[in-house]
């Protein structure tokens, strides 16, 4: 049987600390995937559960987006993915009766992990005006609550409608559709925070926001750069990918802050040689410091063209790219002192990387949050753009540029539309279909919802899934600015944080998960994703659903639009909530790619999307070519006795989901509030080992952010940098510290000085 949920909170301020591991996987991750599995649904759900993830005729796992290749082992899951099913499909339920017993200022008090662990939402409930505790409502009074706020607006645009990346495609088409319908292109999504950098480099450079690369050009590759991201943790499938360009002959550097136990050595679980063995992945492992990869790349770029004719693919240059000479120019100035004080590496190192990437003839640049989320994260991806087209490694097989996606379906809602600032051939598109007048001017991103919730320019918030207040930065202002709204709305499947920092009123839309089977009026359904790579595949959950109360997301957006719009739309809202093959039916006349959707989706596998600089070496940008540019090289200044702080996960969560108290590869046991601390750089700041401290961030606004009581493990980070979990650490990344152009927090570039306890 399934255990119960915890009944207090556990006391997260006292963790244990041991070295940390120097492998991932292996024995160690079955055994932990199968007893959280076990305590969420039972010995038998178990199996019935975790041999349909990402399975042909199975639902896609709910957690990552890293592809499934054509042959699928019967065990196609990490523990992370494990873990983030465990939770959907979990036995435990939140009913009625746990509202009635925990007011809201009671929720307010409980941690992240608890609130996820309580279990499934089993009706719609909802928060008064004035009230204390959430209360069962009917749909369609739910409906009626929110038709009766949106309605009473002055303006569409006051109105904020807020993607997570679990949303399937159906449901984000929907979605969009219905807000662009209502009047407004305020769609921020989960994007804006993680990969908005990535899309906004990759669509100027080469004519399209997503990677290039299959999952068959991992396996075809020469070198392998990991730059700013952590498989072991947050991809773990990748590292079966890695695992085989290895055996291939590939080899692999890795570009990260902090040695990370899955690209020492991956023991994999799937087969009895890596179970005994594993294999180490890196051939080498460049310990930048936070920010300095812009540095590092401009160096490589200059090398690269010191090194001769021979190691420039000149022809492709002159046939393909725009804007050589001038980046030419700036990476020939680029210097060697400046880039070993920006990057904390030796000139050995350097030159040991450099010959690796002159070596190797097919070579793919893989990167994560590490690169996209600092002030200058869209310049640092230019400049691996740069560093590819100086070699071809556009446009062909085993090379190109790989994003890693996070969430399972983020790069999906972007294709489906869900985007504040829309092209405006996908609004002509709309337009056509469905006959009206979608808005063209620009919606807000996450940090500009923020600032309009803080000023009152906007009053009523609406989220399909995720966990906004604690995904988002500057926690305090996050926090006061939802509780200025009028109304706050969650789709969700679960309880987080988000329904605990409420509007005057509040409801909780309890919704379907990927593991559970969707039955509407034309019979059962399938929804669709697209993973990091641009495969797009069915996905069809096979558990009876946690309650008969809930709804699918297709039918929530359907009923919502019937609700707010009611005749004046003559979009077919109840044909779509009936057969969603008949949203797909849309979706092929709107979106390029997706023509005779139906048919390819029912295909095993799924179909892959045009691209065009993969598929035909085609960039469609301004110029028309792949663009080389030459933004002057930055890197984050840190003031004597501070450090650069990176927020990042823990091995038991995933995004904002808390699965336990453990971060096993790090050696961390029984606690969350701790930073990882160079020992050098501790002995400088009088931090020892095991001490206790405030962390404060400091930034131009003058502004006291803090967060309290973090313990102190000595850790061999880079000097000069730090490392903390979000979203404890939230609190401290001021709301105005953003990436250029994207717009994206800061996240990874926290000047902070310790004030110890």
């Amino acid at each position: 049987m399934a255990g119960k949920p915890p009944a207090g909170d556990p006391i997260q301020d006292a963790p244990q600390v041991d070295a940390p591991l120097h492998a991932a996987a292996g024995l160690s991750a079955i055994g932990h995937t199968l007893k959280i599995a076990q305590q969420q649904m039972g010995v038998r759900r178990t199996a019935q559960t975790l041999l349909k993830v990402n399975q042909k005729d199975g639902f896609d796992c709910p957690g990552c987006a890293w592809p499934e290749g054509e042959k699928r082992h019967a065990a196609e899951f990490c523990e992370n993915g494990a873990k983030a099913v465990a939770e959907e499909a979990t036995l435990r339920r939140v009913t009625p009766t746990f509202f009635a017993e925990h007011p809201v200022a009671d929720l307010a008090t409980r941690s992240g992990y608890w609130l996820g662990q309580q279990g499934r939402i089993t009706e719609p409930v909802y928060l008064p005006e004035g009230g204390d505790r959430y209360e069962a409502v009917s749909w369609e009074r739910a409906f009626s609550i929110i038709a009766e706020e949106l309605t009473a607006l002055s303006s569409p645009d006051e109105a904020l409608f807020y993607t997570s990346g679990r949303t399937s495609n159906e449901a984000a088409f929907l979605f969009q559709l219905f807000a662009r319908e209502f009047g407004t292109n305020n769609l921020p999504d989960c994007s804006n925070m993680c990969h908005e950098s990535s899309g906004s480099a990759l669509t100027e450079t080469i004519g399209v926001g997503k990677g290039s690369v299959s999952l068959e050009d991992i396996h075809q590759a020469d070198l392998i750069i990991v730059a700013g991201q952590n498989p072991g943790t947050n991809h773990p499938r990748m590292l079966s990918a890695l695992e085989r360009a290895k055996r291939a002959g590939a080899r692999i550097i890795s570009v990260n802050p902090l040695p990370e136990a899955g690209m020492e050595r991956f023991k994999n679980p799937q087969t009895p040689r890596g179970l005994v063995q594993g294999v180490a992945l890196n051939d080498l492992f460049l310990q930048i410091r936070i920010g300095g990869d812009q540095a590092l790349f401009r160096l490589l770029n200059r090398l690269i063209l010191e090194a001769g004719a021979e190691a420039v693919d000149q022809p492709f240059i002159d046939e393909h790219t725009h804007g050589y000479e001038e980046f030419r120019a700036a990476a020939l100035a680029a210097d060697w002192d400046e880039t070993l004080a920006a990057t904390g590496l030796e000139r050995a190192e350097i030159e040991q990387a450099l010959a690796m990437v002159l070596a190797s003839e097919r070579t793919i640049a893989c990167w994560a949050m590490g690169l996209t989320q600092h002030k200058h994260s869209v310049a640092t991806i230019r400049e691996v753009v740069n560093f590819l087209l100086l070699r071809g490694s556009i446009g062909r097989p085993g090379a190109g540029v790989c994003p890693v996606r996070g969430h399972s379906n983020v790069q999906g809602d972007r294709t489906m539309g869900i985007f504040e600032r829309p092209a405006p051939a996908f609004l002509d598109a709309l337009e056509r279909e469905f006959g009206f007048a979608p808005p063209r001017h620009h919606g807000f991103d996450v940090v500009r919802s923020i600032e309009a919730l803080r000023d009152g320019r906007a009053k009523v918030f609406f989220a399909m899934g995720g966990n906004f207040v604690a995904a988002t930065p500057d926690t305090d202002v996050t926090e006061a600015a939802i509780r200025k709204a009028r109304l706050t709305v969650h789709v969700s499947t679960k309880l987080n944080r988000s329904h605990a920092v409420t509007g005057r009123r509040a409801l909780i839309l309890p919704t379907l998960g990927r593991t559970d089977k969707d039955v509407q009026a034309g019979g059962r359904q399938v929804v669709t994703v697209e993973d990091s790579m641009g495969m797009v595949h069915a996905s069809r959950g096979n558990l009876p659903p946690a309650s008969p109360q809930l709804l699918s997301e297709p039918a929530i957006v359907a009923r919502l639009a019937r609700a707010v719009l009611g005749s004046a739309s003559a979009t077919p809202w109840e044909d779509f909530e009936r057969d969603y093959g008949t949203i797909r039916d849309r979706i092929a006349r709107v979106v390029p790619g997706f023509e005779d959707f139906n048919t390819k989706i029912a295909r095993p596998g799924g179909f892959t999307l045009p691209h065009a600089p993969r598929d035909e070496r085609r960039f469609p940008t301004a110029t028309g070519k792949a663009n080389f540019t030459a933004a002057p090289v930055e890197f984050p200044e840190v003031p004597e006795g501070r450090l650069l702080l990176q927020t990042l996960r823990s091995h038991d969560q995933y995004n904002t989901t808390i699965y336990g108290l453990d971060d096993r590869y790090r050696g961390i046991k029984g606690g969350r509030r701790v930073v990882l601390v160079n020992p050098v750089d501790a002995a400088a700041l009088g931090l020892a080992d095991g001490a206790y401290t405030d962390l404060v961030s400091e930034w131009r606004d003058g502004v006291e952010r803090r967060a309290p009581g973090f313990r102190v493990v000595h850790y061999p980070t880079a000097r000069g940098c730090a490392a903390a979990y979000y979203p404890e650490t939230n609190v401290l990344v001021p709301l105005d510290s953003t990436a250029d152009t994207s717009n994206t927090p800061a996240s990874k570039s926290v000047v902070v000085r310790f004030e110890p306890v």
